[in-house]
């Protein structure tokens, strides 16, 4: 369909839903309570953009008790941490028994 076949068929649908709200309460009701609810789902969106928004932009707490306690003694220690200790190898179960002595 041509360009002129799109626009002309959205003005005879546009032309049709006039009719039908200007004509029907129902649609009337219809259309009040899709806009009601579009504006309260953009509300919605705002908000949380906002809320997140705060969130990203608020600075963030520095622990400071941590910084201040460490010294030089700590520093070191925690660069390099105590080897842990490996458990002792546990040998696994013979698959099959040993052959019966005659």
């Amino acid at each position: 369909m041509s360009k002129l076949g799109w626009f002309a068929a959205g003005l005879g649908l546009g032309a049709l839903a006039v009719v039908q709200l200007r004509d029907n309460p129902k649609a009337q009701l219809a259309l009040d309570e899709a806009i009601a609810a579009a504006k309260d789902f953009s509300q919605a969106v705002a908000a949380g953009y906002q809320e997140r928004e705060a969130e990203l932009t608020k600075p963030a707490a520095k622990p400071a008790a941590r910084a201040a306690a460490k010294g030089p003694a700590d520093k070191a220690a925690a660069k390099k941490p105590a080897p842990a200790k490996k458990p002792a190898a546990v040998k696994p179960a013979a698959a099959k028994p040993a052959p019966a002595k005659k």
